[in-house]
């Protein structure tokens, strides 16, 4: 085995590594007769399996799974050996031909580069003065919850004969999409319950059919989105031949008692309770939400050091693909829309530098304060994903357990919290009351209202 630095920057090293043949060769022995005894193969005693046998039964798998752990050694001891901090996991590439190598016929030789922790020191907490914003629940507050809940429990009756349907009306309808006159796959229905408004169909389909009346028959031309989950169907024009069945009115439900029992609750006095609690959790998330931005803020302003270029590069691709989707949908912010690509790119890498900046502020906070994910934190999280997923939650738990990178997704923004909870923990913090409309506004301008009182 050879280990050759190729080079060494201040925040980066690469290697070049040499496992031999033979060296594989002999790991491939060692395991295929520490086996021998226990494997069982028609036409052999137990225990005499000849090692040549196994060999040829086993040995292409076997140094498959040798050279997967042959790469995660080595470069682990090439890390050791130098004593270095990794700031990511190491970028691994094969020189040699894996077949090859498999076959016993070949060298195993592999590069790893390799981004390291920069030495910076933390900022101390307690010189870190935040203001939290927070908003209590008013009884208005409830009594508006309350009316959304009744809307969307609302049922429907026919208007009557010649009655035109307005925004808020149901339809009922039977409808045959075509594409260049000829229909397609999933754009036919019968008895479709449609209410004008909602926006549950394509862009523009609504609103054609204000105004119509039972027994009417229309055709509605509509553009599928750029971005519409069905690739066959995405930025298509298609024509819906319609035929409206029935105009309904919609009925609000009151807020009363039969409310609260519709929805499983004993009493309107529980519901309310339930509307209060939930309000409360809602605004003590964004409550939340403002102060860790504020943080973060705080934490970036107060360290400055150099970034391994490897993680900025990697963030940057990142935000730049979503940038250019967004830029190919439609959907690039308005203020970004006059800049050129020059101006968009040196922002972006902006934000990117940002990011690793603060991922790494906080990562040295949580190692140094030995803050833990602990099992129950992770099976939670991971129970949480699955239910988003009905039906199909066993699968998604079996993905996360066999899928150590899925979880370590998963984990990220766990630890982030859990650091983000302990500093706040640390840090001086002024609760200041603002209304609920400035609560859920954008970060930034809260931040200039709480700046300005």
């Amino acid at each position: 085995m050879q280990i050759t630095e190729t080079v060494n920057d201040t925040l980066r090293r690469e290697f070049r590594i040499t496992v031999g043949a033979s060296d594989l060769d002999a790991k491939l022995l060692s395991r295929l007769e520490g086996m021998k005894d226990q494997v069982q193969l028609k036409g052999f005693r137990p225990g005499k399996v000849p090692v040549a046998h196994l060999r040829k039964t086993f040995g292409k798998s076997m140094m498959g799974e040798i050279v997967q752990e042959a790469v995660a050694e080595y470069s682990q001891k090439a890390v050791d050996e130098r004593s270095l901090r990794p700031a990511m996991s190491p970028q691994i590439k094969l020189e040699s031909e894996v077949e090859q190598v498999i076959a016993g016929t070949q060298d195993l030789i592999f590069t790893m580069g390799i981004d390291l922790m920069p030495d910076f020191k933390l900022a101390e907490p307690s010189t870190i003065s935040l203001i939290r914003p927070q908003t209590d629940v008013s009884d208005d507050d409830v009594l508006e919850s309350l009316k959304r809940l009744a809307s969307q429990q609302r049922t429907y009756e026919p208007k009557g004969d010649g009655a035109e349907a307005q925004d808020g009306d149901q339809l009922v309808i039977d409808f045959v999409g075509k594409i260049d006159g000829i229909p397609f796959e999933g754009g036919t229905a019968d008895n479709a319950e449609l209410v004008i408004g909602s926006g549950s169909f394509i862009p523009g389909f609504e609103d054609q059919l204000k105004g119509v009346k039972a027994g009417d028959a229309k055709v509605v031309a509509v553009q599928f989105p750029a971005e519409y989950p069905s690739a066959n169907l995405a930025g298509k024009y298609a024509d819906f031949d319609v035929t409206v069945k029935e105009v309904r009115r919609g009925i609000e439900a009151e807020v009363d008692e039969t409310l609260a029992t519709k929805l499983g609750l004993d009493s309107l006095d529980k519901l309310r309770d339930a509307a209060r609690m939930q309000l409360a959790n809602q605004f003590t998330q964004a409550s939340r939400a403002h102060l860790k931005r504020a943080l973060l803020d705080a934490l970036d302003s107060a360290h400055s050091f150099d970034l391994p270029s490897g993680m900025v590069e990697a963030e940057f691709r990142q935000i730049w693909a979503q940038v250019e989707k967004d830029v190919k949908s439609g959907e690039l912010a308005e203020e970004d829309k006059t800049k050129s690509e020059d101006e968009l790119k040196a922002e972006f890498r902006s934000i990117a530098e940002r990011r690793v900046r603060l991922g790494l502020v906080l990562s040295e906070f949580g190692r140094v304060n030995n803050v833990q994910i602990t099992q129950e934190e992770l099976n939670r999280a991971v129970v949480m994903q699955a239910r988003q997923y009905p039906g199909q939650e066993q699968r998604i738990i079996e993905i996360y357990r066999n899928n150590p990178d899925a979880l370590a997704q998963l984990r990220a923004p766990i630890f982030e919290d859990k650091v983000v909870d302990f500093l706040c923990g640390q840090v001086k913090i002024t609760d200041k009351q603002v209304s609920r409309e400035d609560l859920f506004k954008d970060p930034d301008d809260l931040a200039k209202i709480l700046k300005a009182s």
